[in-house]
């Protein structure tokens, strides 16, 4: 009897071991499916960082959210931390969500996502916070700057994280050319950074506007820009504009002065040979355009225009040569001639050449103010031209010449001039030639 108990109790006790094996690895299996799965957060100071843990198989086991310094922010529903920034989003035995509002740089970190299951499960979220840069400033400019002098920007722009990025413009274009430094703030949480340009002053400078633009992943779309107009102060420029390229006797010649510079060129003034106009009956000045009327020989000289202002004086020359009326018109007509040729000729000719320089010439508007004046270049072109035609002629009707040219032999026919018809001085003709074939003389 006591073996027979003996034998039921080691069957029972193997059956009770062989349920535990059973359920232990039944647990085992249920539990491989409880993992939490979090993510990477990234979120702009002053916004709003979402922390989702998901859990896709729980069995009723309780999920907790810890900040970097392992301090629980939320067991389940229940919250933790006194922080009126966190709040609950979504509590459920899949998933817990939590909200981090008007986010630090302090608050960034590692978060901790812990499922208690045996053993404690666990996932980890780093949260990344960007630093908003300041708004850029650009020093160094602290008025009009003179051409010719060395101009020194700096842009400055605080409290990004990461660093940001300084980009300079000149209107829309971008400069390369530039120095740039980054410096840890005190908290060696953030960055500042400068950035200096440096580029000698010019007179095509004045009215630029110099941006300095800051780019920064915080920014998204809309970077952040420092601008500055500058002014750079120049002593004038001038220039004479004719209103014809070839004046003649009687007509009217107009002279328009165009001069700039920073500060605006105060009143031009006129001179004719290094003296005061002298024909003031018929030369004008008005709103520095000299008007000449009744145009005649003695109007030719040099004309000067003068413009100044506070940083200096400026001015150029024009030669006016009056041209009389035949003069004037046959090198109108030349000069139109050259102009349609050199449009629309297609012979290539050695003369092509010069003929495009002449219409060049004339075209130039700086070759009019020059001091050697636009009508001694025309003329020069002309001649050019009008001596090459004549030796082309002259080569030309040479080989005509050349080709006609030959030797011509008449035998008259001897005796013919008594001849009443042209059958008789045939007749004679011959007869003569034979006895001119008898004939001998003889000297001795």
């Amino acid at each position: 009897m006591i073996f027979k108990q003996d034998i039921l109790f080691c069957i029972y006790s193997f059956c009770g071991l062989l349920l535990q094996v059973a359920a232990t690895k039944n647990k085992a299996k249920n539990t491989q499916g409880q993992v939490p799965i979090t993510q990477n957060v990234t979120v702009v100071e002053g916004g709003v960082a979402n922390l989702t843990c998901r859990v896709e198989q729980n069995d009723n086991t309780s999920i907790q959210w810890s900040n970097p310094a392992q301090q629980t922010l939320y067991f389940d529903d229940k919250k933790a931390l006194r922080d009126n920034r966190i709040e609950l989003v979504r509590a459920s035995w899949h998933e817990l969500s939590i909200s981090i509002s008007d986010v630090t740089l302090s608050d960034e970190g590692q978060y901790t996502c812990s499922l208690f299951t045996m053993p404690v499960k666990i996932s980890r979220a780093f949260l990344t916070v960007l630093g908003v840069p300041e708004k850029p400033e650009i020093s160094g400019y602290s008025g009009p700057v003179m051409e010719g002098d060395i101009v020194r920007l700096t842009c400055k722009t605080s409290g990004s994280k990461p660093a940001a990025n300084i980009r300079w413009f000149r209107n829309d274009e971008e400069i390369k050319d530039f120095l740039f430094l980054k410096e840890e703030d005190t908290h060696k949480r953030t960055f500042t950074v400068f950035s200096t340009l440096d580029f000698r002053a010019d007179r095509r400078d004045d009215g630029v506007v110099i941006s300095c633009r800051i780019d920064h992943e915080s920014l998204s779309s809309i970077p952040q820009i420092a601008k500055q107009q500058l002014i750079v102060h120049y002593k004038p420029s001038v220039e004479i504009l004719p209103s014809s390229l070839i004046p003649q006797e009687g007509a009217t010649l107009t002279l328009i002065c165009q001069s700039k510079g920073r500060p605006v060129p105060e009143s031009v003034i006129w001179k004719k040979d290094g003296a005061e106009i002298p024909d003031h009956e018929r030369m004008s000045v008005k709103d520095g355009v000299l008007t000449i009327s009744l145009l005649n020989k003695t109007d030719n000289g040099t004309y000067r225009c003068e413009a100044t202002n506070s940083i200096g004086q400026n001015g150029t020359d024009y030669v006016l040569h009056v041209y009389d009326i035949s003069t004037s018109s046959f090198l109108i007509t030349i000069s139109h001639f050259l102009t349609t040729a050199t449009v629309k000729s297609t012979v290539t000719i050695a003369s092509f050449t010069t003929a495009s320089a002449a219409i060049t010439i004339k075209r130039d508007p700086s070759a009019l103010a020059g001091p050697s004046g636009p009508d001694h270049a025309l003329i020069g072109g002309v001649v050019a031209v009008v001596v090459f035609v004549t030796l082309c002629l002259i080569i030309v009707l040479g080989r005509y010449l050349a080709r006609h040219k030959g030797t011509y032999l008449t035998n008259e026919a001897k005796g013919a001039e008594d001849a009443p018809d042209a059958d008789t001085a045939i007749i004679n003709a011959e007869g003569s030639q034979a006895n001119a074939e008898e004939k001998k003389e003889y000297f001795i």
